[in-house]
């Protein structure tokens, strides 16, 4: 607790202390009536903090502000006003966000629990070198940055956030004046949807800034403490990238695309090994070195610059020259600067000339669709296909000997689902094999979708022997969760697809997603049914000697699979498969957790421990024991009835879309892709994904994702005197205890005063209840599992942080709510005046503030 107090100090005085310091700038920056916004949005805070107390509803706190403190009459001057406190918050979160950046080595201890620091000095106490070069051979962190919309940053914002934090770091006063004024006068508004390539774009900026350096670093820390341990061929951490290849639900996504983020991600790579060979060059300026480095920044210069010149620049052909370089050094120069060229062997085996593998994602029925079509238009499969059983077109699917021209194909998806298929060969070349070499099926429930893309292959002029793609199954709804293990087994005693393992050095990926797991079944069941599915698929693949490696879909928030992560991994016993470490890093997660190298460099210092230390120091063959399981099991039938009663209200939908901002989600132009699946324009929860769902409950400050149910839960359980049971498996399992903390951090972001007024009302009176009911209920059974009277009471830092953020966007959270009963007054009369526009610009714009103050809200 020594730390935390220490932490929690620090905390204080550079980000609380500095944030009331630097926010009185912001009054003095030259920019039309700031300062009178400025002393109004503090007036505007007590109101709404004085309001709440005496259970008041936001559209009254807003009018009293206005009667007691502006003389204000005309909506649009008040309109005006409301909207500079929106810019004005935005421009405080980014201030936040900043200060938390230039604290971060201060606060956390950069060579405490979960560091290298503390595995090197563990393996060398304990004498495990052996085991951890045993398990480096083939053990890897794979981080995925994909385009999911929950970034409301816009590029040049998180370029000023980046800088704002260099120069508190160095407590420039001139620099943070000036990166304030360029910050008021950055939009943060996006007027148009970003392209997949804009994605792509934005994410790059990421690999070259931050993961670049800080995978660079790491490799070469573990190279120096452990020489004997780490292996050029398997460099530990791997990057993934969806921009540009995921195309499940976004119809933009086209082959050119994929080719063309392709080609930004190896251009992005060679201009960063361009630019450490060029400051190389500062210093290797003698006999021996000279002349390899200039040959080496021609060819670098040449695939970046010059038109047309994409050179057949190999991974390999780099790092031979650099290791050339490296013995000239050794033996002809006393190892003069050896140090820097071990960094850029060290990033050039973890990058090679791809940066980041480029994943391909479609939905499993348009595979099916794709086949259909090509049986009727092509004698490559039967013209009958439609009508075979499954196993019977398995057959077929496996032993296709021809290729089809996707021109025949009347559908632009379907031509590019062949099209795509036949461009990975092209990324290959160039990218290097593992530029591209995954192909994942969304819905997946059935060996036959796994082998609908086998085929698919083959018909588009793969053949099986050189076929170097893995097929990857995404498993993500309760009862897919629940038959995933029966469909592998059914795939792993196919033929055809069995070579192909063998080809693949017999590993299977299988990728299983948090987002919609929760969606369908609530918090509990979610991360049950995915602990359950990963046991029975360990269980089955080792059964058929096949090496199986997860990949998590992990979103921002609990209620996604985010929060504290790698104590899930680090909860995991040998019952669960861990040669890798496989997940997603979404949106805001992505600046949050990895935004500048220190916090990059810790959060993948602590994923990589984690799955060490599982191994070396862990005495535990299994998560849990079977009585443990049992309780959990139970626990998590509770919850999930608990949810679903609350899904299958008739009115569940219509009370989220009624007081969230749902259906403005769209307009928010921050991601390329649809806020639902399929062309309704009605909302179903099967069709609405998973990101909306989650967001718009953390915008109404409700997250019903991350916490409902385990307060009925946990109360059955003590009802039946089994409270003890309880207890006991919240103290020995870490798997358990995280998912509580976790939970705890959902609920630390609700605020029920703020929908209050809701209570009342005639039809959804009924449904606030019993949120709020299971909120209370949540809380007094989590505060006597912990013993603590507050939430995140045994993390302080975090709690505070998450306390001022909170506080910093009541007024946004206040101005939403207040939006969005006008608009809805205006509907409800059948009235549609020219101001309502206006209402439902400023419904959108405080999402932006909310979204990025919470950090994991979406």
């Amino acid at each position: 607790m020594a730390g935390n107090s220490s932490a929690l100090t620090q905390f204080k005085n550079q980000v609380g202390i500095k944030f009331q310091l630097y926010n009185s700038l912001f009054t003095s920056l030259p920019f039309h009536r700031i300062e009178k916004t400025g002393i109004l949005l503090s007036l505007l805070l007590s109101n709404c903090e004085d309001g709440y107390r005496k259970k008041m509803s936001p559209v009254e706190i807003i009018e009293e502000f206005f009667n007691k403190h502006t003389s204000y009459t005309k909506q649009e001057e008040k309109l005006d006003l409301l909207f500079r406190f929106v810019q004005y918050v935005e421009r405080q979160v980014v201030l936040f966000d900043a200060l938390e950046d230039a604290a971060f080595k201060s606060v956390n201890d950069m060579g405490g629990p979960g560091t290298l620091k503390n595995l090197e000095s563990d393996v060398i106490q304990f004498h495990k070198e052996e085991e951890l070069k045993e398990k480096l051979r083939d053990f890897e962190i794979r981080l995925v940055l994909t385009a999911h919309p929950t970034q409301f940053y816009p590029g040049a914002v998180l370029g000023i956030i980046n800088d704002l934090s260099k120069a508190i770091t160095d407590n420039s006063a001139n620099q943070i004046n000036m990166y304030l004024q360029q910050l008021g006068k950055t939009p943060f508004f996006k007027k148009q949807k970003p392209t997949p390539y804009d994605e792509a774009v934005s994410l790059i900026w990421y690999l070259e800034n931050v993961f670049y350096p800080a995978a660079g670093k790491i490799l070469s820390v573990m190279k120096s403490n452990f020489p004997e341990c780490v292996s050029p061929s398997n460099p530990i951490i791997k990057m993934g990238f969806w921009p540009g290849g995921d195309r499940d639900g976004n119809p933009y996504v086209r082959t050119e695309t994929t080719l063309k983020v392709a080609d930004a991600l190896r251009g992005g790579i060679i201009k960063c090994y361009y630019v450490d060979v060029r400051r190389l060059k500062r210093r290797l300026t003698f006999k021996g070195v000279d002349v390899p480095l200039a040959e080496l920044e021609n060819k670098l210069y040449n695939n970046i610059f010059i038109p047309d010149s994409k050179t057949e620049l190999s991974k390999e052909e780099i790092l031979n020259t650099l290791n050339q370089i490296r013995e000239t050094l050794i033996y002809q120069h006393n190892g003069l600067f050896l140090g820097q060229v071990d960094s850029l062997i060290s990033k050039v085996e973890v990058f090679g000339l791809h940066f980041a593998s480029l994943d391909v994602r479609q939905d499993s029925s348009v595979h099916g669709k794709v086949l259909d079509e090509i049986s009727q238009k092509s004698e490559a499969i039967p013209n009958d296909y439609n009508k075979l059983s499954a196993a019977e077109k398995i057959k077929v699917l496996g032993s296709i000997k021809n290729c089809v021209d996707p021109a025949i194909l009347s559908d632009a998806i379907y031509q590019d689902t062949l099209q795509v298929m036949a461009a990975i060969k092209n990324i290959q070349q160039f990218n290097g094999q593992e530029g591209c070499d995954r192909y994942i099926i969304s819905q997946c429930n059935s060996a036959l979708n796994a082998m609908e893309v086998y085929g698919l292959f083959l018909l588009s002029g793969w053949k099986p022997g050189e076929l170097n793609v893995d097929i990857v199954p995404l498993f993500e709804t309760v009862d897919d969760l629940r038959k995933a293990a029966n469909v592998m087994a059914e795939l792993y005693e196919l033929p055809s697809y069995r070579d192909h393992l063998r080809r693949r050095r017999n590993r299977q990926t299988i990728m299983l997603g948090f987002s919609d797991g929760t969606k369908d079944g609530g918090y509990l069941m979610a991360n049950w049914s995915i602990f359950k599915a990963k046991e029975e698929l360990t269980a089955i693949s080792k059964k058929y000697n096949i090496d199986v490696v997860f990949f998590d879909g992990r979103g921002g928030p609990p209620a996604r699979g985010g929060g504290k992560t790698h104590k899930f991994y680090a909860s995991l016993g040998k019952n669960i498969a861990n040669k890798e470490i496989q997940l997603t890093i979404q949106g805001q997660t992505v600046s949050s957790n990895f935004g500048i190298v220190d916090s990059a460099q810790f959060n993948i210092e602590q994923l990589v421990n984690a799955g060490i230390s599982n191994d070396l120091f862990s005495s535990r063959n299994i998560t849990m024991e079977k009585d443990e399981e049992a309780l959990l099991e139970e626990l998590s039938e509770k919850g999930f009835e608990s949810y679903v009663e609350l899904k299958n209200h008739p009115n569940f939908l219509e009370y989220l879309g009624h007081a969230s901002p749902l259906r403005f989600y769209a307009e928010t132009n921050i991601g390329s892709r649809p806020a639902k699946r399929g062309s309704s324009s009605r909302i179903s929860l099967k069709d609405l994904r998973a990101i909306p769902f989650v967001g718009a409950w953390s915008q109404l400050k409700q997250n019903v994702t991350g916490y409902y149910g385990v307060g009925t839960a946990l109360h059955s359980m003590d009802e039946k005197g089994r409270w003890n049971e309880v207890k006991d498996l919240y103290e020995n399992s870490t798997f358990f205890k995280t998912l509580i903390d976790n939970c705890e951090m959902a609920m630390k972001k609700c605020f029920f005063p703020m929908t209050e007024f809701l209570s009342k009302h005639p039809v959804y009176g009924e449904i606030w209840n019993k949120i709020y009911n299971e909120f209370q209920l949540t809380q007094k059974y989590i505060f006597k599992l912990s013993g603590n009277n507050e939430l995140m009471a045994n993390y302080p830092v975090e709690q505070l942080s998450v306390q001022m953020r909170e506080r910093i966007v009541l007024p946004l959270t206040t101005i939403q709510q207040y939006a969005i009963t006008k608009v809805r007054e205006m509907e409800e009369h059948f009235s549609q005046p020219p101001i309502k526009e206006t209402f439902e610009k400023l419904v959108m714009r405080c999402s932006f503030g909310i979204i990025n103050a919470g950090r994991n809200s979406a």
